[in-house]
């Protein structure tokens, strides 16, 4: 087990450096091998050092800290961090060449206090690690300072990652504070080339992510969060509406080529990197042309994200070279095995687009009335097939998809469309701002509701759903608390359709099973991780219980996994981030012959695993600001049958520079010894 020998981590000091008897047990949420393998001997950052070995060269480390910060990220903008970050650096330099003095020392407590007055916290958060380790390692500064050889000290690889709150919660990992900023500037060509570092369907993002970069807005602990989506938005809505030419160009084409399947956001983002390496990708589509983007196309709805705006990124997309070949299914109109032997590598990313069973009594009878899923139904309706759909619509479920269903029930012409759910509308893992579209709608609720019986008439056309009552129990496995049946509570709803849209999966019988591709019990497809241990010795997990630095290689060599079909259902940025890696891995397996993540990707990892946002911090600011939200459309006309148009209408450009001038520019510098 991996001991903390020193820490000032979140301002607690644990000293066991000199400690008699047995040391004061600490853990932190870090590997014992940053990569597996190398022993990660400390951890310096915003919030202070962790030192695992005695023997780690405090001094150098500080210094190389400060010098990284200074040139790589001090921006220059304001006097405190363009002088105070040079002068720190230049101190410790002299310190490591033995041309400082102690008195030298004593002034850095005088100039983190100088540095709390910069523009943004980079350079301020900066000073936190280095004043402790100069207050509680003065001996090793001074050993330095007064002796030829130093402090008895191994030396050491140092890797850094720059990376802000917001950046650490994005899934794609979106420099958030620097395009918030060009916004602010008015320089949208700037901030959008921003975003398309690591998100190649702004316009998308801009309107249906999830944003859950806001929940760790450190504007949250003065206020409310940054409109984030919707600046996103803004950014590439102004590109759109100026009839814009967007400027990336692709590097010359090389000789290998990429089979892609799906054209969903994991599919098209991981061809979107690859082909701006000059990477020659195609990708197959079950879905016929005009349908690209995968689930964005056919799961979610019109109003949300209009067909000709999601169009328009894919065009950008296919305009570096990929090729889309539509109403093709792998499997079935090609084999996977003949993809890999016709392509150097091949990205599996088909998207979840099967309805699980609601596993009541009569889903399976072929019941009028009775549909096959949430997915389907809304898939049918935006290809302008049948949907099957009559005028009284019960929805089963309480995510996106099921308030997508309902809410697309009543734009087909449903006379009521109701929701049932099983837990209570707090607790529902459907956004809360969709949720509160659906009521403005009209769409009834039936919270702490459990569907148990299909009832149908002598045709077998659905009549009604028979349901009980259930009231919050014990929390289960997750901490959410358990819902129970309420003895004789049973009632009937009636209605003459019924949808379930309870979740879905990946459909993986295209592969074959002699591929050597495995599959998990839920679905998915098995890709390599790296061990990454915590000091008790378990594998580090992220929040949903997923291996931590997982490569995206499949067992079958030159074959590779992403999106829904590697994780399970995932949100579109959550997607994007996942293919990105993806596609970086898959360039390393081509020119290198080999797959692996690099440095950068294992401290995105570790950084998220540790955490950056603290919610209990305490912000200071002078004023505090409204947040800006987009305009809406509202009404419940807004839901009239064949009324598809958008809903909410974005920022204009004042708001949007009014919003991003809230932006506190969270950034944050976190480096290893190893």
């Amino acid at each position: 087990m991996a001991q903390v020998i020193f820490s000032t981590w979140g301002g607690d000091v644990v000293d066991n450096r000199n400690v008699s008897g047995e040391p004061k047990a600490v853990s932190y949420r870090l590997p014992v091998a940053f990569d597996g393998e190398r022993p990660l001997r400390a951890f310096m950052g915003w919030d202070g050092i962790i030192l695992f070995d005695k023997y780690v060269d405090v001094p150098a480390m500080t210094a190389e800290y400060m010098k990284r910060v200074q040139t790589l990220y001090c921006c220059g903008r304001c006097t405190p961090g363009k002088k105070g970050t040079k002068v720190l650096m230049d101190l410790f330099q002299k310190v490591l060449e033995r041309k400082a003095s102690e008195a030298d020392l004593d002034t850095v407590g005088d100039l983190a206090e100088l540095l709390k007055n910069c523009k943004c916290t980079l350079c301020q958060s900066a000073t936190v690690p280095v004043f402790d380790a100069v207050k509680h390692y003065r001996s090793d500064f001074m050993a330095y300072i007064n002796s030829a050889c130093g402090p008895n000290a191994e030396p050491a690889k140092y890797i850094h990652k720059i990376t802000a709150p917001c950046m650490d919660k994005c899934p794609a990992h979106i420099d958030i504070p620097k395009y918030v900023e060009e916004l602010r500037n008015y320089q949208y060509g700037e901030a959008l080339a921003t975003i398309r570092e690591n998100m190649p369907l702004p316009s998308v993002c801009g309107r249906v992510c999830p944003h859950p970069c806001e929940t760790a807005c450190r504007r949250k602990n003065v206020d409310d969060s940054i409109n984030i989506m919707v600046l996103k938005r803004t950014a590439s809505d102004y590109e759109r509406l100026h009839n814009l030419t967007p400027p990336m160009v692709p590097k010359a084409k090389k000789n290998k080529t990429v089979a892609i399947v799906g054209a969903g956001p994991a599919g098209l983002a991981a061809a979107y990197y690859l082909a701006l390496e000059g990477y020659q990708c195609t990708i197959y589509e079950a879905l016929p042309e005009g349908f690209g983007g995968g689930m964005i196309a056919v799961g979610i709805p019109a109003y949300r994200m209009p067909r000709t705006i999601l169009q328009r990124d894919i065009d950008i997309i296919q305009s570096l070279g990929v090729e889309i070949i539509y109403d093709c299914r792998v499997g079935k109109d090609i084999s996977l095995p003949e993809l890999k032997q016709k392509y150097n590598a091949v990205f599996l990313a088909p998207g979840a687009h099967r309805s699980k069973p609601m596993g009541v009594e009569g889903e399976d009878k072929g019941y009028k009335g009775f549909l096959s899923g949430g997915i389907d139904f809304l898939r049918e309706a935006y290809m302008g097939r049948p949907t099957g759909m009559g005028k009284k619509v019960c929805v089963v479920g309480g995510g996106n998809t099921a308030i997508d269903c309902v809410r697309v029930a009543l734009r087909e012409g449903a006379e009521e469309s109701i929701l049932l759910y099983r837990r209570s509308r707090k607790e529902m893992p459907a956004d809360s701002w969709e949720v509160d579209g659906a009521d403005e709608e009209g769409v009834r609720f039936e919270f702490q509701v459990l569907p148990t019986r299909i009832i149908v008439d002598d045709k077998e056309q659905v009549t009604g759903v028979e349901c009980v009552r259930m009231a919050m129990g014990e929390p289960d496995a997750s901490g959410r608390r358990r819902p129970e049946p309420v003895a004789g509570s049973e009632f009937v709803v009636e209605c003459d359709t019924v949808i379930p849209a309870i979740g879905q999966d990946p459909d993986l019988g295209f592969i074959p099973p002699d591929m050597g591709i495995d599959i998990t019990k839920w679905n998915t497809v098995v890709t390599k991780f790296l061990p990454l241990k915590d000091a008790a010795g378990k594998d580090l997990k992220d929040g949903m219980g997923n291996m931590l630095s997982r490569s995206l290689i499949t067992d079958c060599d030159g074959v590779f996994a992403g999106g829904d079909a590697e994780i399970g259902p995932l949100t579109v940025v959550a997607c994007v981030g996942n293919a990105h890696r993806a596609a970086l891995v898959i360039q390393r397996w081509l020119e290198e012959g080999k797959a692996y993540l690099s440095e950068q990707d294992i401290f995105d990892d570790l950084l998220t695993y540790l955490g950056v946002y603290d919610k209990n911090e305490k912000v200071a600011w002078l004023d505090s600001v409204n947040r800006a939200g987009q305009k809406e459309i509202h009404g419940r006309e807004r839901a009239a049958k064949g009324n598809y148009r958008e809903v909410e209408l974005g920022f204009s450009d004042s708001t949007a520079q009014t919003e991003a001038d809230r932006c506190l520019r969270c950034y944050r510098m976190a480096m290893v010894a190893v």
